[in-house]
């Protein structure tokens, strides 16, 4: 798996989320450059969990479509003398 990377953008988002979130749940304020390692440290830790997970949802979804196009499939098809 690729390192998980952020676009400046994001990464300044997410930053102020973290910071937010210890201000107002734990009453504590956390600089910007104490929330980025803490950003980075979850990404590089457990990244791979939230990784890994989204993919087994994707598979998941995945696989349900595709049932339903068997199915979908299955249903137009034509009788014939032939059997499976």
């Amino acid at each position: 798996m690729a390192l998980i990377e952020f676009s400046k953008d994001e990464k300044a988002l997410i930053v102020r989320r973290i910071q937010l979130y210890f201000r107002e749940e734990l009453d504590q304020e956390l600089g910007q450059f104490d929330a980025e390692f803490l950003l980075d440290f979850f990404a590089g830790e457990l990244g791979a969990y939230f990784y890994n997970r989204g993919l087994y949802d994707a598979q998941a979804v995945l696989e349900k479509r595709l049932d339903s196009i068997a199915e979908a499939i299955y249903e137009i098809e034509k009788p014939t003398d032939f059997r499976r």
